[in-house]
Order: structure tokens, then C-alpha cells, then sequence
């Protein structure tokens, strides 16, 4: 062999060993694209029954051991066994319920024991982010479970989504302890576990667009589902997406801009409808009078439904959401609902009616007059 033809040889060689790598990175490539192409398809939980444990978790913001307590009573008067994480009355830094590995650890603890049918969180907060890349997909789908919490809990949700499992939206169990689990943002929530299924009816708003879709429920609280987008834990990657979104406490110039960053991951153009929920002390610092208008505006091009004014979110009336589940969105002239497409019970519930109760409720009532006999 002449010197002259060893490095053409070499050449050669090395170009048949990267072939096969070249072929399995296109072939990577081209399923991670199938899968962004289809829905994404989770699994419902298995439903609870009386005597399930439930756990209570306190991943993000710290809660008062009084709370904690009086939501246990709360799931016992419900028929079910609370268990308690060791760190679930912690506190770490200030507002965390214990360091990162702590809070984390209550969290495999109730994600691993197979006893345990479902995971209430405490609060919300900040916190559950600094789970990415140490909570694997496998920990979330190996023993399915209902995970329940809003607010910050939307990163657990959205983690739980990407791993093919459903989870619920709904009030935190600082909640049920607040008040006694006996309103319906709470006994839906119950419910939701045991079976029976909100068929919500709502009435119309000035601002919904009318139309039908059905596609798979995810989103959340906007500012703790933005920031998974483009990662491994970004449910919104796949089609025909039915879009929830809430917020609290944020600007209409940054709630602009969430949007945008939406637009630019090729999320609305993969939505198949939207719901609005709750805004609440939101800084109108552009003149669109309203977070609703603000979204309107910018979906105005898009063919969808939209639904406005939901009511979940950070709200005295929060209903619970199936995250993950089909669901059929049909928005009319003379109001909306919204189906949940999977097996269990379905009972019809008039949010109107239930929000007006609700006002009824909190007002002051009038004391009745003193009537004096006379003698």
C-alpha cells in the first residue's frame, strides 16, 4: 500500500462509520416530528374510591401546619386516608417549603408509593421549576396518579402532561383547609376524583369568539408554562390543543409579550381553541382595556374559538380542569360549553348560577328587626 492511498482509505473508512450515526440522528429527527405532529395523547388515573390514601405535598411555597391539618380533615370527611410528606410543614429561605432535595423528596415519596391514588398539593408559589431535569418522565407515568394544585403547580401539571398522564387543575388543599371543603370549587374537585365529570355551561361574553373544537385541554397560570416551552417538558409541542390560560398579578405590556413568545414557538398556530380564565390585579399598562382584549387582538387571525371568562384561576370561584383530557369547546351566540371527552359520570354544571350563589353568599344579609311586645 503506497502512502498515497492510506489517507483516501482512512477517509473511506471513517465516512462508513458515520453513515449509521447520520441515519439514526434522521430517524430521531423525523420521530421527534411525527410526535410534535400528533396529539398528545395522557392517560387518566384511576379514580379514587373510599379509604384511598391521598398525599399532601408542599412542593413550591411553604403553608401552616394548621392548614395542612385542617385539609386532612377535610379529605377524611371526604372518605379518604391522609398521608403527610415529612416536609410538608418545612420552611426554607423564607417562602419555600423546605430546600430543593426536601420538597422533591416528599414529592417521589408520594409519586412512588403505589398506595397512594392521588397528590394534593399545599400551595402554589414558586419552586417547582427547579424540578427540570431531575424529575424524570418515567416518575410521573409509572404509577399514575392525579396530581391537583393551580398556580405555580402548572410546571407539575405541564411535567405530568409531557409524560402522557392527566392532572387536575383545581384548588390547592390550603384551600380545602380554609374552608372546609364544602364549596364548589372544592366538591368538584371531589367529585372530579370519585368520577363524576363537570359538563360546564357557560354564558356568553362579549368578547368570545364563537365556534367548535375538540382537542386535548393543557395549559395553566401563563408565566409557569412559557417558561417550558421549547424544552423536554413542553406539552404545547404537539397539535390540536385546546389552550387554558390564567394569570395574576402581571402587566399587560409583559402578558403582550408571553404572547408573542407563544407565537414564535408555533403554539397558537397548533391550538385548536382557546379558554380564558381569570386575569385578576393585572397592571393595564396598554390601552386594551382588558387582558381579554389583549389576547383577542392578537387571535383575531386565527380561526379558533374562543372562550372568555372561564372562571378558574386565581379566584374565589376556581373550577377544576382535566389537564390533558379530550375535550369538545363549543362557543355560541347564547353562551359556551365545554365536555370532557373520557370515561366517568358527567353532571352539568351552570357556572352562572353556581357564581351568582356564590355572590348571594358573601353579601352581607340584612339583620332582621327587633319586634318588641307590648305589655
Amino acid at each position: 500500500m503506497t502512502s498515497t492511498t492510506k489517507p483516501i482509505i482512512t477517509l473511506l473508512l471513517l465516512v462508513a462509520l458515520a453513515a449509521p450515526l447520520s441515519a439514526q440522528k434522521a430517524n430521531s429527527a423525523t420521530a421527534t416530528t411525527k410526535a410534535a405532529n400528533a396529539p398528545l395523547r395522557c392517560k387518566a388515573p384511576s379514580y379514587l374510591r373510599p379509604g384511598d390514601k391521598v398525599a399532601l405535598v408542599s412542593p413550591s411555597y411553604a403553608v401552616s401546619s394548621e392548614r395542612i391539618t385542617q385539609a386532612e380533615e377535610v379529605l377524611r370527611q371526604w372518605g379518604f386516608v391522609p398521608v403527610t410528606g415529612a416536609y410538608a410543614g418545612e420552611s426554607y429561605l423564607g417562602p419555600y417549603a423546605g430546600t430543593d432535595k426536601e420538597r422533591l423528596t416528599d414529592l417521589r415519596w408520594a409519586l412512588r408509593d403505589t398506595a397512594i391514588k392521588a397528590i394534593f398539593c399545599n400551595r402554589g408559589g414558586y419552586g417547582a421549576i427547579h424540578y427540570y431535569g431531575l424529575l424524570r418522565a418515567n416518575e410521573l407515568s409509572e404509577n399514575p396518579k392525579w396530581i391537583i394544585g393551580f398556580s405555580d403547580i402548572t410546571t407539575l401539571l405541564c411535567m405530568e402532561n409531557s409524560a402522557g398522564v392527566m392532572g387536575i387543575h383545581a384548588v390547592i388543599a390550603a384551600h380545602l383547609g380554609a374552608t372546609g371543603g364544602d364549596d364548589p370549587s372544592s366538591t368538584l374537585v371531589r367529585d372530579m376524583l370519585t368520577g363524576t365529570l363537570p359538563r360546564y355551561e357557560l354564558p356568553d361574553h362579549p368578547l368570545s369568539r364563537k365556534g367548535k373544537a375538540t382537542g386535548i385541554l393543557l395549559g395553566g397560570n401563563l408565566s409557569t408554562f412559557v417558561a417550558l416551552l421549547g424544552s423536554d417538558n413542553d406539552c404545547l409541542r404537539n397539535q390540536d390543543i385546546i389552550l387554558f390560560i390564567e394569570e395574576v398579578g402581571e402587566s399587560l405590556h409583559h402578558i403582550d409579550r408571553m404572547i408573542n413568545i407563544l407565537k414564535i414557538h408555533g403554539v397558537w398556530s397548533r391550538c385548536k381553541g382557546v379558554i380564558l380564565g381569570n386575569f385578576s390585579e393585572v397592571n393595564a399598562d396598554l390601552g386594551y382595556g382588558s387582558a381579554e382584549a389583549l389576547f383577542c387582538s392578537y387571535l383575531s387571525r386565527y380561526k379558533i374559538p374562543i372562550l372568555c371568562g372561564f372562571p378558574a384561576g386565581h379566584c374565589k370561584l376556581n373550577l377544576p380542569l382535566v389537564m390533558g383530557a379530550p375535550v369538545t369547546l363549543d362557543v355560541r351566540n347564547d353562551g359556551a360549553t365545554l365536555t370532557f371527552n373520557m370515561e366517568g359520570n358527567t353532571q352539568t354544571i351552570d357556572t352562572k348560577l353556581i357564581a351568582d350563589t356564590l355572590k348571594y353568599r358573601q353579601q352581607p344579609q340584612p339583620r332582621k328587626k327587633k319586634t318588641t311586645r307590648r305589655r
